[in-house]
């Protein structure tokens, strides 16, 4: 089998690219992103406040505000998405408030979860339910 030098520069990049790619990212669970954040502490059900709608319309585009006195990061999970991690807010000792907004990507109906680690190393959990009329990841 001969290969001409074009094809053997064709086979050479496809091969560094699947080395250099990274791998597909392991579907991980909302408990083990949930325990890999939290270090499997336990968690209050008071000091965060998500706002959610109750009905979504268009999963494409949901509002979402967490806040939470005294945090140093928010994780917010959407627990019915192919991809459950929604985003990560991180907080500096200077921030004034401790409180972030943004929109998600719903793909169904299903639960939003924000988790918050407090500057004191403890952690507090809410949730609230989402109904999409409209799946917002190809549904």
């Amino acid at each position: 089998m001969d290969f001409s030098r074009r094809e053997t520069l064709g086979l050479g990049l496809g091969a560094l690219a699947l080395i250099t790619l990274p791998m597909g990212a392991s579907a991980a669970t909302v408990d083990e992103l949930i325990a890999e954040f939290t270090g499997g502490a336990e968690m209050a059900d008071t000091g965060v406040t998500l706002t959610a709608p109750e009905i979504a319309e268009n999963g494409n585009t949901v509002p979402i505000e967490v806040e939470a006195p005294g945090a140093s990061a928010i994780m917010l999970l959407a627990t019915g998405n192919p991809t459950p991690p929604a985003g990560t807010f991180n907080f500096g000792p200077l921030a004034g408030k401790r409180a972030a907004s943004t929109r998600i990507r719903l793909a169904k109906s299903q639960d939003v979860v924000a988790i918050a680690k407090l500057e004191d190393g403890t952690f507090a959990r809410t949730s609230a339910e989402v109904k999409v009329t409209i799946g917002g990841c190809g549904g």
